[in-house]
């Protein structure tokens, strides 16, 4: 009798859900089914994205048509309520939903927008367990999610940068953190200039790989239930040095070239391998706050994120208010 297929006769995306969850990073559901990933997530930016090409132009007239007469803050939560429903006819797991993220230093309208997107997904006939919130690693934002988990609302703790964030996430026992591998590398190597050397930075010296090992050790180490789900991919050799964390959500481009190759992937995280000398920490909301500035790469990433998703929202709003002017003429 034959065993099952080894290491070697898979290719690399078969032999990384081996160790790993994987997630597709995407608002473009007809690309998933080819990936099999368990989950999906998105972001402001990537429904933009998905909304402005013209396989998907049909739905958002339809949605936005439908809820004409709503103000527009619910008829965008719509929108992405739809998206997130035609996600899940194709994932079997979960997807994550994104608050907008001007909303972000706010915990009460936090709270609300995320009840009232899970509502719309329960009216839809959706299970809890099925949709993550998105909402940004602020203090205010992980003092929401705190809320929300409470009432059986699982979040995604996005834009998380720094380590006293992911401590904080699971002080607050969210279900699920997003720390961002690349954009943590981007700062790091722009911030180098011509003294950054590429090859003394990859795999497990990428200072983006080095910041999501850390935490998996330290929540491995410490028993925190969170889920560590490494994002924001620049190449597969980030992907490969974490293979084993908990999830990774990946672009369908990432997710295509690591589906083309058969060279072998190893395991490079292991929960039972976490670090003894690790020594557990808490924050109050003056020392995260301090911890945050200090962390000048974090504190410019979060605010940068914050201010590209609150931009692409904006954009999204405008291209909602054009089709209402026009149903409405």
């Amino acid at each position: 009798m034959h065993s099952l297929y080894t290491r070697t006769d898979m290719n690399q995306l078969d032999q990384l859900k081996q160790y790993t969850t994987v997630v597709a990073d995407t608002g473009n559901f007809k690309q998933l089914a080819q990936f099999k990933p368990r989950d999906a997530t998105t972001n402001p930016s990537l429904i933009l994205k998905a909304v402005q090409q013209a396989d998907y132009a049909p739905l958002l007239v339809e949605t936005v048509a439908a809820h004409a007469d709503s103000p527009l803050d619910q008829i965008v939560d719509q929108v992405l309520v739809r998206f997130g429903l035609e996600i899940l006819q194709v994932v079997p797991g979960r997807v994550s939903t994104e608050v907008d993220a001007r909303l972000s230093f706010d915990t009460a309208a936090t709270v609300a927008r995320a009840r009232r997107i899970m509502a719309l997904y329960e009216a839809a006939g959706i299970g809890r367990e099925r949709v993550l919130i998105k909402i940004a690693s602020t203090w205010e934002g992980i003092q929401a999610a705190a809320i929300l988990e409470k009432d059986g609302i699982r979040c995604n703790l996005t834009l998380l940068f720094a380590f006293c964030q992911a401590v904080a996430c699971g002080a607050a026992k969210v279900r699920l953190i997003s720390p961002f591998v690349g954009r943590i590398y981007d700062w790091y190597k722009k911030s180098a200039g011509s003294a950054w050397d590429e090859s003394a930075n990859t795999l497990a010296n990428d200072p983006g790989v080095k910041s999501v090992a850390q935490i998996y050790s330290y929540y491995k180490r410490f028993g925190i239930a969170t889920e560590v789900m490494g994002a924001s991919f620049r190449n597969v050799g980030q992907i490969a040095a974490l293979a084993g964390c908990d999830l990774l959500t990946i672009s369908p481009e990432l997710l295509a070239q690591l589906q083309a190759s058969d060279a072998p992937l190893a395991r490079a995280l292991d929960k039972d391998a976490a670090a003894a000398d690790l020594q557990q920490v808490s924050y109050d909301e003056a020392s995260f706050r301090y911890a945050l500035n200090d962390d000048a790469m974090a504190t410019e990433k979060l605010a940068e994120g914050i201010r590209g998703f609150a931009a692409d929202a904006f954009k999204l709003d405008h291209i909602i208010e054009g089709l209402l002017a026009s149903i409405r003429a």
